[in-house]
């Protein structure tokens, strides 16, 4: 689903479910802590 860079390791992150992502709740560059929704994604 995406790539998460943390000092310069890239982390590929996969969905936990199948679908269609519906909104974006982070930005490209934004900085995320552990166990913030980036993205919904809905049926």
């Amino acid at each position: 689903m995406v790539v998460l860079e943390a000092m310069k390791m890239e982390q590929p992150l996969v969905a936990h479910r199948t679908g269609t992502v519906k909104s974006l709740a982070a930005a490209v560059g934004t900085g995320v802590s552990s166990g913030t929704a980036i993205c919904e994604i809905v049926d």
